[in-house]
């Protein structure tokens, strides 16, 4: 589920629509989570589909570590990539803001943490990284790992409004990794393993 202080809103042609902050949101705050509405689809379901279904699968799904395609019931589906995104994903099938967000401002992830099937040119934004690469999380987990632990330890002191989703021992880590009793497992946990 996105963060309830979001909307669906036409970007620009390029692009398509996207996800917009309706408010501020801070650094550390929850943006989505995984949650029992949202659907998988093992390889083996999505070879057997029709190609139309397979297609929007591929639009609009990331895939986790598994190899199952999860498709995001709400606007969560709509969250655009950006090489300089606001929002990391976590080994907890959650995400957060690694930075302020601020009122109209998209939520962007880097779709090199989502197990891509196949290689894509992103929007040119100044960067150094021009493509996503389907082993992006094997090269770049030691720098996502650090811009998320930036921000861990604001969970548990910010407005969460999505706190109700996440399970209390879970929550409890959260809170053990924020204090330093605990470390914070990689994001390299969500690296797919394609089988040859």
């Amino acid at each position: 589920m996105i963060h309830p202080k979001t909307e669906l809103k036409f970007i620009n042609k390029e692009i398509g629509y996207g996800v917009v902050a309706t408010e501020f949101i801070p650094a550390g705050t929850i943006t989505w989570v995984l949650d029992q509405l949202d659907r998988d689809f093992s390889p083996e379901a999505f070879n057997a589909m029709d190609p139309i279904y397979k297609t929007i699968l591929d639009t609009y799904s990331y895939r986790n570590n598994k190899g199952n395609f999860v498709l995001c019931w709400d606007n969560g589906r709509f969250v655009n990539h950006s090489f300089n995104s606001n929002c990391f994903t976590t080994a907890y099938d959650f995400e957060i803001a690694i930075r302020d967000i601020q009122p109209g401002e998209q939520l962007t992830d880097d779709y090199g943490y989502l197990n891509i099937t196949e290689p894509f040119e992103g929007v040119d934004e100044g960067t150094e990284r021009r493509i996503v690469y389907p082993d992006d999380l094997l090269n770049f987990h030691k720098i996502w790992d650090q811009q998320i632990l930036n921000v861990f330890g604001k969970i548990p002191f910010n407005e969460q409004p999505l706190r109700v989703l996440i399970k209390d021992d879970l929550w409890n880590k959260i809170e053990r990794i924020a204090s330093g009793k605990e470390e914070m497992d990689s994001i390299l946990n969500n690296y797919y393993i394609e089988k040859t």
